[in-house]
């Protein structure tokens, strides 16, 4: 493989010396996220395979063209999984663009982000230099985390060649749960479950249901079953996968992401909702202008993400001094400003 990431970096170094520039993708089921896709691709799906995985150690390292697919399925088969939870986006998806978008799935409020499970990148820059961040343990993290940095990037800091990940077990049992209800209901509902000492690993509220999703022991799950009560989900599993990929109907239609304050009443806004995370991520399928959302996102102490619309609506709405340490780090990992230029900020 060091012919491949020889040859990669060969190309960065040309498109830095030409001020030309690449946008860097492994299968592209995350291409819909942009404010603009610029740039000649730069091909990560070749640069795949798991490189170190020891399940007893609960840490893979792998290759950032590798298929998402094809990393879940080896962790299952040693009973361990990806406690993110990300989603795919299409079968395309690779453990690169997992991490580069940094999306977390349904078990995210339980079990941590994306970011939170990055021990280390092996990273090419703006300059075409190959770099090692991070390790395989928590404890070798310290200072200025670039490998997290990585995370949610989308490929405007660097190349993620390769990536270590801490893993987690499979649960013993898992059991889906559903309510019929209100939203504003089921936002204190869930509100409640998280302050009590229960094995919730998601809940979703959509179309006047509320889903929740116990994981842990079979003991743990079953005293849980017995306290909050509700109607069994028989395929509670296709259900969460339906969730994490974003199938609901309710999803359909111009998408929006917004991230606030978990006990904020129901919005005052049109279009359909889907409530995850105990009610701190509310997706929102809706034709309200960008200025609607970002007012009503900052008002509920958070902010909007145009998630699935036509391009060039703003993607977001920063603080300037925010926008400006977003340039500054740009400045510092791509002189050049060679990786996906307009990829998330109409200004860079």
């Amino acid at each position: 493989m060091d012919h491949l990431i020889s040859e990669l970096s060969e190309r960065v170094r040309e498109a830095a010396a030409h001020k030309r520039p690449l946008r860097i993708r492994g299968g592209g089921s995350k291409d819909f996220y942009a404010y603009q896709l610029e740039g000649e691709p730069l091909a990560l799906s070749e640069y795949r395979g798991v490189v170190d995985y020891e399940p007893s150690e609960l840490v893979m390292t792998a290759r950032a063209g590798t298929p998402l697919a094809e990393i879940e399925d080896a962790l299952a088969a040693a009973g361990q999984m990806l406690g993110c939870e990300p989603p795919h986006f299409g079968p395309s998806a690779t453990l690169g663009g997992c991490i580069a978008a940094g999306f977390s799935g349904p078990r995210r409020a339980a079990a941590g982000s994306v970011r939170d499970f990055v021990l280390g990148t092996r990273v090419l820059n703006g300059a075409g230099e190959d770099l090692r961040f991070g390790g395989q343990v928590m404890k070798n993290v310290a200072g200025f985390d670039v490998s997290r940095l990585m995370t949610g990037s989308f490929g405007t800091l660097g190349v993620i060649l390769e990536a270590s990940l801490k893993v987690l077990p499979r649960p013993e049992d898992e059991f889906t749960l559903r309510f019929e209800m209100g939203e504003a209901r089921a936002i204190e509902t869930m509100n409640r479950w998280a302050a009590q000492p229960l094995p919730i690993s998601a809940t979703c509220y959509a179309s006047g249901v509320l889903s929740v999703r116990l994981s842990g022991s079979r003991l743990g799950v079953a005293a849980a079953r017995s306290r909050i009560g509700g109607d069994p989900v028989a395929e509670g599993q296709a259900f969460w996968h339906s969730v994490r990929e974003q199938t609901l109907d309710a999803f359909r239609g111009p998408l929006w992401r917004l991230s606030i304050k978990a006990s904020t009443p129901p919005l005052a806004l049109p279009g359909r909702q889907v409530i995850e995370w105990n009610g701190s991520l509310r997706w929102l399928a809706t034709e309200a202008s960008a200025q609607q959302l970002f007012d009503a996102a900052r008002k509920a102490g958070g902010h909007a993400t145009r998630f699935r619309t036509s391009n060039g609506t703003p993607m977001m709405r920063l603080d300037p001094a925010v926008l400006e340490l977003h340039k500054r780090l740009k400045t510092a990992l791509d002189p050049n400003g060679i990786f996906g230029p307009h990829r998330l900020h109409a200004e860079f």
